[in-house]
């Protein structure tokens, strides 16, 4: 056997010298886990080359038996792949520690799953329940940077040890890409990393990528009353993520999305270099500003540009339901809201309740909005260009935009701005979303069949409709402009949400994918068209370009897409930022 282990490995014996020698010092100290790996895998091969080559009645006089031989192979493979998995973990500490400038600072911000602190960590920033379960994979570590070059070190090493990179803003993406991957993983949390600069001189701010979207409202009206930003609805969404996907808020009308509005970036690449606009290129700045920054590196904060909000805004809400003649005032409001005034925002939202007094199912639509202006104003356009809907003065709300903002992101009961603080002060739920684009008007019967979605196949009030309407701005700036291609054509979008407690999934899934099902005939098509911060993985999964180009890329860019793997190929050749709908390069066939 012995003779047979140096016939097969004449080098074996440095190998188990290696496992000795520390390799920055080259002294002598004992790797144990390395040694075992290295034998084990040695006997292993012995093994498989007496079998392959030792006659079966030699086998049999060294008293060799099959089922012996299986049971040592599986004990050798078991233990020396949790061996090298084990080596492997230290090897990614150990060239962390060593490449950075302060190795004491860094190893406070690394979390193992032996850390105390792994779960809390891994879960304060975990918004979809839904990957909570047991089953879900787990990172290797969590390191949550506390400056750029401990996530350069990170980029470095994650590199030489093939460990994939998951980059967590504010960990709202639908199917929790940021925090979730079938290989080996680390989570870069950059939840310290949320300073936020504002100069009202040039309207212009500085906002890293960990900061929210509530912190950044909250300073911004700190500096002042006539400056805002055209982001996100919900507060709590990371300014990283958001931004690099598009990201949409009330004022999109007036002013475009959060990604048009950005003017300047920082950025790490794949080589660990910090870049700019004017170092990164015009193409690059271009992918990650729609196209998802994950796919191109990392992004370190954003330079925007603020837009002038009036001292007073005006917000109403109003709520309809099928007894009250809803289905003609949607059908109404797909001709009204995409065309009316741009500094008027209509959102509906709707989802299905228990008549109070009927006890009978019913829908129930919300009808949100924001005005750039004062009631009076508001009350005169809406009578003239949406009278079905009924606004009357007691609707409506003067206050000033930072109000609307805390209003907006569903705090209704007098809470002050400095509520957009708290990452926290909302529960979460385990959900399950997807997205569309109405290209043309849904005719009352393509709506009716939609109520019977909500009313009869999904419990009361855990499923969400919420359209969003498009023109004004969007129907001005031009499909390239940015990877975001929803622009003139698209009336509003859609999505769908169905919320549930707990991990249980499939009833609830099942039911948005038969709703998805059903509202085909009524979307654009060719591609049909879907929102990228809204991530779907039933559009499609793949690293190839072919699996991509098929399925989700003309979805979420449409002709864009191309450009973006252009990019990708230019940036990242090795396709080492990726996740299951990351941008693929021209080599992936």
């Amino acid at each position: 056997m012995i003779r047979i282990l140096f016939k097969i490995k004449p080098l074996f014996w440095h190998e188990v010298e290696a496992a000795f020698r520390n390799p920055q010092s080259q002294t002598f100290i004992p790797n144990f886990s390395f040694l075992w790996a290295t034998i084990s895998q040695r006997i292993l091969s012995a093994y498989i080359y007496m079998y392959s080559h030792i006659p079966f009645p030699t086998r049999k006089q060294m008293k060799l038996k099959t089922p012996y031989f299986f049971l040592i192979l599986f004990f050798l493979v078991v233990s020396a792949d949790e061996v090298v998995s084990t080596n492997t973990n230290g090897d990614f500490l150990e060239c962390i520690i060593h490449n950075s400038d302060n190795s004491t600072s860094i190893s406070q911000v690394i979390y193992t799953p032996n850390n105390s602190s792994y779960t809390s960590v891994l879960q304060f920033s975990m918004n979809n329940l839904r990957f909570r379960s047991p089953s879900t994979p787990k990172p290797l570590f969590i390191i949550t940077p506390v400056d750029e070059s401990q996530i350069q070190t990170v980029v470095h090493c994650s590199k030489n040890h093939g460990i994939e990179i998951r980059t967590r803003s504010g960990g709202h993406d639908f199917e929790g890409l940021s925090y979730v991957s079938q290989l080996p993983f680390v989570i870069l949390d950059l939840i310290n990393l949320r300073s936020i600069t504002i100069d009202t001189q040039s309207a212009t701010a500085w906002v890293q990528a960990g900061a929210t979207l509530g912190e950044l409202y909250y300073a911004i009206a700190q500096k002042s009353r006539n400056l805002g930003f055209p982001g996100g609805v919900w507060y709590a969404l990371g300014l990283g993520g958001h931004v690099s996907g598009g990201g949409y808020g009330a004022m999109r009308r007036k002013h475009g999305l959060a990604a048009d509005n950005v003017i300047d970036a920082q950025f790490i690449d794949v080589n660990g270099r910090i870049l700019n606009r004017k170092t990164m290129g015009e193409d690059l700045f271009w992918a990650i500003r729609g196209g998802g920054g994950s796919s191109f590196g990392i992004i370190l904060s954003w330079k925007i540009k603020l837009v002038p909000v009036p001292e007073t805004v005006t917000i109403s809400t109003i709520a309809k339901t099928l007894e009250q003649n809803l289905t003609k005032i949607i059908h109404k409001w797909q001709y009204v809201a995409p065309k009316i005034h741009r500094d008027l925002d209509i959102r509906v939202l709707m989802f299905s309740v228990i008549d109070p007094i009927t006890g009978n199912r019913t829908i129930r639509a919300t009808f949100e909005t924001l005005f750039l202006g004062g009631i009076d104003r508001l009350l005169r356009l809406m009578e003239l260009e949406f009278p079905e809907l009924g606004l009357k003065r007691e609707d409506c709300t003067e206050m000033s935009w930072i109000e609307s903002v805390v209003i907006g992101s569903s705090f209704t009961n007098g809470e002050p701005p400095e509520i957009l603080l708290n990452r926290t002060a909302m529960p979460k739920n385990s959900y399950k979303g997807k997205s569309d684009f109405a290209t043309h008007p849904i005719s009352i019967e393509g709506l009716e069949g939609l109520w019977e979605f909500y009313n009869d196949k999904i419990e009361a009030g855990m499923a969400l409709l919420v359209l969003t309407p498009y023109g004004g701005k969007m129907d001005e700036i031009p499909e390239s402009a940015t990877p975001f291609p929803h622009r003139l054509g698209s009336l509003y979008m859609i999505e769908y949400l169905v919320v549930w407690d707990g991990n249980e999934t499939s009833p609830h899934i099942s039911w948005i994918r038969s709703l998805y099902n059903y509202m085909g005939s009524y979307v654009s098509d060719s591609p049909r068209a879907a929102y990228l911060n809204y991530n779907d993985l039933d559009l499609g999964v793949g690293a190839s370009y072919a699996d991509a180009s098929s399925s989700w890329g003309p979805k979420y860019f449409k002709s864009n897409f191309n450009r973006l793997v252009k990019v990708k190929t230019l940036v990242d050749p090795s396709n080492f930022f990726k996740h299951e709908q990351s941008i693929p390069t021209s080599f992936q066939s």
